[in-house]
């Protein structure tokens, strides 16, 4: 008798979480602001990115690696 208790309330909680809508931008207050992104500006972080890969001496310092064939 246990048992189809169990499935009930896992099934339930299942329906309930899959009824979740996403927020909207004006719903998040604050953490809609552009400050708070990870780059808040991105022509400084462009900046930092090409600083960092010039002292690197290496090209894709930021992103997937190239596999040296020629087909990235």
């Amino acid at each position: 008798m246990r048992r189809p208790t169990w499935l009930l309330v896992l099934g339930l909680s299942w329906l309930s979480a899959c009824s979740i809508t996403p927020v909207q931008p004006w719903e998040k207050g604050l953490l809609a602001k552009k400050a708070m992104g990870f780059e808040a500006d991105r022509l400084e972080a462009g900046f930092a990115e090409h600083i960092y890969a010039s002292k690197e001496a290496a090209a894709g310092t930021a992103g997937v690696g190239a596999s040296g064939c020629g087909c990235n």
